[in-house]
């Protein structure tokens, strides 16, 4: 390691440019007064960021800087330093070599704590540099999310133990507001698990038991992911906790169950949905986490192509008819329909919804959850909503006759309709209807647009790189030559940010049939769906598979990834 030479960093951050001599004057100045680290003051002062003062020393030193958020820390790599040494001093290791551990800290003078991690870990030290803060945020990411304490690191300590939790399922049956929250173990283990959720961007939350063991797994951006589990003797006590935030009842166990929980987590208000089923082995509980802020997206944001969006931004606008949404459960269809509610509500228009359930809240518009228990379906609901006189309407599902008899009825009356069916394509939604019942003139003379979406994984844009596909691979997707020779392929090469796996966030991809003369003529003769799919193509329609291979050609996901979501649409 170089020796250092007093002030050479902050002469590298002068000849840079970065801070003038007065500013480091007066922040030397105030951090001797206030006995504050002089990276510290300058920091606080705003004159330079802990990012550029960390690469200034790291080059003074001939040390490498490290940027967390493109580099990803293998397991086996972090198991190496326990997360109190890691958290007690700021660090986190990099990568092992033959019994050389670098390990990644902010000070490159800290002597004492190289010392210490030499003695505690028996391994050869090297470092590298970040800012203090990074360091901290990736800590966090690899050990867990809350200071001091980790869904993990609770679970070791369940697994550790013998602890009796007969005590802690009693004191949860007598009520929430009587537990204390920092004794009962569980509590904190319930709340930890949702936190960690949230702060990973998972969608819904799986806790199921198995013979052996209580398996606990997180959706994120559409994939289950596993987490560690926590031991079996465990399942009664979790259950307790989550029905007893739900509301549910705790001694019921063979019937299944739906609740709601309200949590605060940082500054977020989020609702879970909880539904409760029980399985050979015990209670299984699902906890689908409703952000609100995941619905305010305009239609724009949906990933329409511009062609698709002027055509659907028209067709919300039209007075009256039935515009359904279709695909299956997960693929985004009531983000699409809010998005155009939302685009939709103005003073001057009444919007009015039947949704089971009603999952976000939307100011300025009636929404009426469909409550089956005392015969309050969606048939009853549309049929009050109509003698209310709205100008839109929505109908959470087509499931039978009578509902999409209703709706096709709002529509024929100068309602515009916007409703969801379970179709895998846009053409298979007319033929689904007329099997349900619905007279096929009524089909043809309503639906005025079928739209089938899929959510696809976006590439994770702090490591997103171009790459050259296989021909084997763009033949297999059937890529022309010429769509390839134009196009930007890329794909994520993995890092903290996206939790190695190359994609973060999602977009959906869109199949968009508008209501033409010929296919209103099809459907009148009852065709079959694949006969009404060729016209709708030959007239324009872009299929969803078409519509993913251009955003993959474009950069915006992989190949890979529209063969697994939607190649099963390919003719």
């Amino acid at each position: 390691m170089a020796a250092k030479r007093p002030g050479d960093w902050t002469q590298i951050l002068i000849s840079q440019g970065i801070i003038s001599p007065e500013q480091l004057a007066e922040a030397r100045q105030m951090a001797s007064e206030s006995d504050v680290k002089l990276p510290d003051m300058l920091s606080r002062l705003g004159y330079a960021t802990g990012e550029e003062i960390t690469r200034a020393m790291a080059q003074q030193h001939g040390l490498d800087y490290v940027n967390l958020s493109e580099v990803v820390i293998p397991p086996s790599v972090v198991e190496l330093v326990p997360e109190s040494v890691a958290r007690e001093n700021a660090i986190l290791p990099l990568a092992e070599n033959d019994g050389e551990l670098t390990v990644i800290v902010s000070d490159p003078n800290d002597f004492e704590v190289f010392e210490k991690l030499r003695f505690i870990l028996n391994k050869t030290i090297e470092i590298a540099l970040a800012p203090r803060e990074h360091i901290l945020e990736a800590v966090n990411r690899y050990y867990g999310q809350t200071v001091g304490e980790s869904a993990d690191s609770m679970l070791q300590e369940f697994t550790d133990t013998a602890i009796d939790f007969t005590e802690t399922e009693d004191e949860s049956a007598r009520g929430e507001e009587e537990i204390d929250e920092s004794s009962a173990p569980i509590v904190r283990l319930v709340h930890l698990i949702i936190t960690e959720a949230v702060q990973l961007r998972a969608s819904d939350i799986h806790i199921e038991p198995f013979e052996d063991r209580i398996r606990v797994r997180y959706r994120i951006d559409g994939r289950l992911v596993e987490r560690d589990s926590p031991p079996r003797r465990l399942l009664g006590a979790v259950l307790s906790r989550i029905k007893i935030l739900s509301k549910l009842d705790i001694a019921e166990r063979r019937r299944t169950q739906d609740g709601r929980i309200k949590v605060t987590i940082g500054e977020k208000e989020l609702d879970l949905r909880v539904s409760v089923i029980p399985t050979n082995h015990g209670q299984s509980v699902v906890m689908r986490i409703l952000d609100k802020d995941s619905i305010r997206v305009g239609i724009r944001q949906l990933g329409f192509s511009e062609t698709d969006f002027q055509k659907f931004e028209g067709l919300i606008r039209r007075p009256n008819g039935i515009i359904l949404v279709t695909g299956p459960t997960g693929s985004g269809k009531t983000t699409s329909l809010y998005a155009a509610l939302n685009s939709l509500n103005t003073p001057d228009r009444k919007i009015i919804t039947a949704e089971d359930p009603v999952e976000y809240y939307l100011p300025g518009i009636n929404q009426v959850e469909v409550r089956h228990d005392i015969g309050l379906d969606f048939a009853r609901v549309i049929r009050a909503m109509l003698r209310q006189a709205p100008n839109i309407v929505l109908v959470g599902e087509m499931r039978d006759l009578e509902t999409a008899q209703m709706g096709i009825q709002a529509s024929l009356t100068g309602h515009l309709v916007f409703s969801t069916l379970h179709t895998n394509d846009a053409p298979g939604a007319i033929t689904r209807l007329i099997d349900m019942g619905v007279a096929a003139y009524l089909v043809s003379s309503s639906i005025v647009a079928i739209m089938a979406q899929r959510l696809i994984r976006v590439v994770c844009q702090k490591c997103k790189q171009p790459y050259t596909p296989s021909e084997s691979s763009l033949r297999a997707a059937g890529v022309t030559p010429e769509q390839a020779a134009s196009a930007t392929f890329c794909k994520g090469r993995g890092c903290g940010s996206c939790g190695g796996s190359g994609y973060r966030g999602r977009l959906a991809i869109f199949e968009l049939m508008l209501m033409s003369s010929k296919i209103r003529e099809l459907a009148f003769n009852c065709a079959p769906s694949s006969a009404i799919r060729q016209t709708a193509i030959s007239e324009g329609m872009t299929t969803l598979y078409e519509d993913g291979i251009s955003k993959a050609c474009r950069g915006m996901t992989t190949i890979e990834e529209i063969m697994r979501v939607a190649k099963q649409d390919v003719e």
